[in-house]
């Protein structure tokens, strides 16, 4: 199959303008006969329900929380950038556009791109007329900040939840829909396949958690929204129950997966504390802002951090970045952390953290301005690890955060099987090789309130969809294989449990295919992941049964897809013999250790086709152009 990104012609400011034009429109009066499968209610499948469900479509969503509003959007912490120069400081769109792509490492779409730039100040407007409570100036003013990568305030929050409110805005928009009777939610159901009749996506296959029915939904399209998976790596700043298995299960039935070793991690996390700990803790980005990130100047300095003197402080960010200094992106600041603490100048009684230190700013601000700003943030710190941070500096350290690989889309965000969408992080879409700081509820919302609306209206309005009941023998056909899989996994009755094998797996990932990775270690992954899938299905014990509320049994299946999802996530990382934002392979870094892209080779995004179980995946390669951001080394000095 050849990949057609459908990239529309023309100038990059007006390309989506156009494109929308040219999209094919339905008529209000016709919307009502069409029935659209939107799975995940988070910012992305939360928007795109409430917006087509305003428009006049008949649209189903479901989600594996109890309530929409328990989506993971809602951890998002510091903000969601937009182009609005509120501050005067010379933003822009074509500014956000450019630093993004840059943030990326030169390894995203521009058309996309741009789009999201030009999108983001429409979520502004859309998420305050919802009465989203954005902190603001003392005139009443939208307030900003700054985040990573960008030498702007951008980024529009409210205190350290903004994710939380932003979620709270598209589910009052999804409410009021369910209650106007366009939309219909399904909590406590989760996604287990994808029907493809005569080539296009026409349905999904659900399982009710409660009462362990398997149920069948037909539509006319389908939208998955389900985030990314992070939890492969089983430490991650994840909620426990996001996983993979909705866009694995439509890459078995021929979605195409981009990127897949694409993986951010995030600098500002909690460290890891002992061997009991099932997720880590995210401290919001906006932190950095003024907190100011150090080590000791000495290896193996054990001394309480007030009592080491300024002069034997090393605030490594700054000195090494003096222009972004601790605001660099994700993947700098996260590989730079690594760094000083494999030289042994870490902190902590692990030695693998450092200090995030706010003493700077509490003596230049006020401490009523700084509780002001992030107080939820610190009193979130302090219930976790017992110490002020208002007296203590913060201890953090990388990990597992964000996905920028996903299920490859085109440029209406629909996959390579027709009728299936992609939004939000379940795509791969808009942030290239690392996804800059306050990006991924600007993603989410562009997505779900803009664009899935106007290219799904324009799927329906040029597609000849036959009438489609969950009678179709490729509805049973489906219900059986789930039925299948889920009768094997309870019948294997072996002697370790699900969180045995996922902690393992997970060990192989950060080990092999975390921050750092080589082609030995790649290799290593591979072998290992192999045998310990194969162990899996072997000696995995899966408690209770399959007619009833088993989250065992919910665990092991999505314990089972990120088994397989691990290696072609290893494969794709051996593939790119290149560094490039969040993907560091030590074979391919500068004189001073900094990511060293193969422009020539690898300027593409890496499509992997599913050919069968133990068959190799098929590489397909969607070149990269770029006209307007001409690749360059990314410096940040």
């Amino acid at each position: 199959m050849a990949l057609d990104s459908k990239i529309p012609s023309g100038p990059i400011e007006k390309k989506w303008y156009n494109h929308k034009f040219n999209l094919k429109l339905v008529n209000p009066s016709n919307r009502r006969k069409y029935h659209i499968i939107v799975v995940g209610t988070g910012l992305a499948g939360g928007a795109a329900a409430a917006t087509l469900g305003e428009m006049g479509y008949n649209v189903t969503a479901f989600c594996y929380q109890d309530s929409a509003r328990r989506a993971h959007s809602i951890a998002a912490q510091g903000g969601i950038n937009a182009a609005k120069n509120y501050r005067n400081d010379g933003d822009s769109v074509y500014r956000l556009f450019y630093d993004t792509v840059k943030g990326g490492d030169y390894r995203a779409r521009e058309a996309n791109v741009y789009r999201l730039a030009e999108l983001s100040n429409n979520i502004i407007d859309q998420c305050v007329a919802q009465g989203v409570p954005f902190a603001r100036e003392y005139g009443g003013y939208l307030d900003n900040r700054s985040f990573g990568g960008a030498q702007v305030s951008r980024t529009f929050y409210a205190r350290g939840q903004t994710g939380q409110q932003l979620l709270l805005g598209a589910y009052s928009s999804l409410s009021r829909q369910v209650a106007e009777g366009t939309v219909t939610v399904h909590g406590r159901h989760e996604m287990l396949d994808v029907v493809i009749i005569d080539g296009k996506s026409r349905g999904v296959i659900v399982r009710d958690m409660v009462t362990g029915e398997i149920k069948s939904f037909a539509a006319d399209a389908v939208v998955l929204a389900t985030g990314g998976y992070g939890n492969v790596y089983y430490l991650s700043t994840n909620a426990k129950g996001c996983n993979t298995t909705a866009i694995w299960r439509a890459h078995k039935k021929g979605a195409f997966f981009g990127n897949p070793c694409f993986v951010q991690i995030h600098p500002t996390c909690i460290p890891v504390s002992g061997e009991h700990q099932s997720k880590l803790t995210l401290m919001s980005e906006s932190l950095r802002n003024d907190g100011r990130v150090w080590v000791p100047v000495k290896k193996g300095d054990t001394r309480k951090p007030k009592d080491i003197p300024e002069a034997e402080r090393d605030y490594y960010l700054e000195r090494r970045y003096p222009s972004f200094g601790n605001l660099v992106p994700r993947d700098v600041a996260s590989r730079a952390a690594k760094q000083v603490c494999d030289e042994g100048r870490g902190v902590g009684t692990s030695k693998m953290a450092v200090y995030l230190d706010f003493a700077d700013a509490i003596k230049r601000q006020g401490k009523a301005r700084i509780e002001e700003k992030y107080g939820n943030l610190f009193d979130m710190y302090q219930e976790i690890t017992d110490e002020n941070p208002y007296e203590l500096p913060m201890r953090i350290y990388p990990a597992i955060h964000y996905t920028m690989g996903g299920l490859w889309v085109d440029y209406n965000l629909m996959t390579t099987i027709p009728g299936l969408f992609a939004g939000g992080e379940a795509n791969f879409s808009d942030h290239g090789a690392n996804r800059l700081g306050a990006s991924a509820l600007m993603q989410g919302l562009a997505d779900g309130y803009f664009v899935l609306p106007s290219t799904v209206s324009g799927y329906l309005g040029s597609t000849e969809l036959k009438k489609v009941t969950t009678d179709a023998p490729e509805f049973k056909v489906a219900e059986k294989e789930v039925k299948d899989r889920i009768t094997k996994l309870l019948s294997v009755k072996g002697k370790y449990s699900v969180d045995h094998y996922h902690k393992k797996l997970g060990k192989i990932m950060w080990d092999y295919v975390g921050m750092s990775r080589n082609e030995a270690g790649l290799k290593s992954a591979i072998t290992e992941i192999r045998a310990l899938r194969e162990d899996f299905w072997k000696n995995v014990r899966v408690l209770g049964e399959g007619e009833e509320l088993n989250q065992s049994l919910e665990k092991a299946g999505r314990v089972a897809d990120f088994l397989e999802l691990g290696e072609l996530l290893a494969s794709d990382a051996l593939n790119r013999r290149e560094s490039c934002g969040g993907h560091f392979r030590e074979e391919s870094q500068t004189e001073d250790n900094e990511a060293k892209r193969d422009d020539e080779n690898y300027s593409y995004v890496s499509a992997w086709e599913y050919k069968g179980d133990g068959v190799e995946p098929e590489l397909h390669k969607e070149e990269l152009t770029f006209e307007h951001c001409k690749p360059s080394q990314r410096s940040y000095k």
